[in-house]
């Protein structure tokens, strides 16, 4: 009788040990989805690049029903994205915030602008890329990205190269990337700052500077007019379209790409559930009609990587960026 007591007893513990581990399994495989407002945050000022991929997002979660709460785009500019970064970070462990993200991340870290970067923050998606051209007027005497290499090799600081807003933002460091890809010295080029690529634009076309370093978004009006030519675009092949027309670096004999990319990127400490969750959101946007003709309204380029590639990728490409901005001599 003691023997059959104890093997009840040994079977009701493991069928109690059996339960318990049931419940907790299902719980584990229990999707997560938003449970009240979602943020899409950006870290600049309405009506930018960041601001339209945003709004494109943003949208797209409410035709195609992608997102399982309401949502809304909320803007925090200031101190070239401190104070988004700052602002999302405070929410560790919720998926109820996400942002937008681009290099400013990774290069505001590396120049010591900023505490946070890549690793504080849980990677959700890269989405899109935009590429940088090389600019000059139409009656330039620089007719290829050959002549221009070719004249930089001999005098780094021939040309006056406008690089948009900030030293050591994409613009430079695409001018940087190519220079050093065809040996020349990055610190000797003559790079002017404008406050935006509009007025460097407006300089260029009225001659007070040799070439500008543009998005295809800004530009095209004037190159269809004929008033400005493209040398080069950092895409990894011919865009379509209006840019088929412009050769890439690696036609001109340089293994480079120069982009500014769009992310998304979520507080520190998201469950395997919600990361799961973003991923077949995004998956499901980068699918859509929708989405494709966003991108080629803009002229952007789909680079769609889920979160666990995302973090790979943030991770090299804070390398890549690094090495460029220590060869233009602004690393701390």
């Amino acid at each position: 009788m003691k023997a059959i007591s104890r093997l009840r007893q040994t079977i009701t513990l493991l069928l109690t040990v059996a339960a318990v581990a049931a419940v907790a399994a299902a719980h584990a495989q229990t999707p997560w989805q938003p449970q009240r407002h979602v943020e899409l945050i950006v870290p600049s000022a309405a009506g930018g690049g960041l601001d339209r991929t945003a709004r494109a997002v943003q949208r797209l979660w409410l035709e195609n029903k992608l997102v399982a709460a309401a949502s809304a785009v909320v803007n925090k500019a200031g101190g070239a994205g401190a104070i988004s970064y700052t602002y999302l970070s405070q929410f560790t462990g919720d998926a109820h915030y996400v942002s937008i993200s681009s290099p400013t991340l990774l290069t505001n870290h590396i120049l010591g602008t900023a505490r946070l970067t890549h690793s504080d923050f849980t990677p959700l998606a890269q989405l899109s890329s935009e590429y940088l051209m090389l600019l000059v007027r139409a009656e330039s005497p620089l007719r290829s990205a050959r002549d221009l290499i070719e004249r930089l090799r001999k005098d780094p600081a021939a040309f006056s190269i406008a690089i948009g807003s900030v030293p050591g933002g994409s613009n430079h460091i695409g001018v940087a990337r190519v220079a050093k890809a065809a040996g020349i010295d990055v610190r000797k080029l003559k790079t002017v700052v404008f406050k935006s690529g509009t007025e460097s634009m407006l300089a260029l076309l009225g001659g007070h500077i040799d070439l500008s370093a543009n998005a295809p978004e800004q530009t095209l009006k004037h190159i269809e007019s004929g008033k400005l030519r493209a040398l080069a675009i950092g895409a990894p092949r011919r865009l379509p379209g209006p840019l088929a027309a412009i050769p890439t670096w690696k036609e001109a004999g340089l293994d480079v790409v120069t982009d500014t990319w769009r992310g998304i990127v979520a507080p520190k400490s998201l469950s395997t559930a919600q990361i799961a969750y973003w991923d077949g959101v995004f998956g499901k946007l980068v699918q859509s009609r929708a989405w494709r003709e966003e991108i080629e309204k803009h002229y952007w380029l789909d680079t769609y990587l889920d979160s666990a590639a995302s973090r790979q990728f943030l991770a090299s490409d804070y390398l890549t960026l690094k090495a460029a901005l220590t060869d233009l001599g602004l690393v701390r």
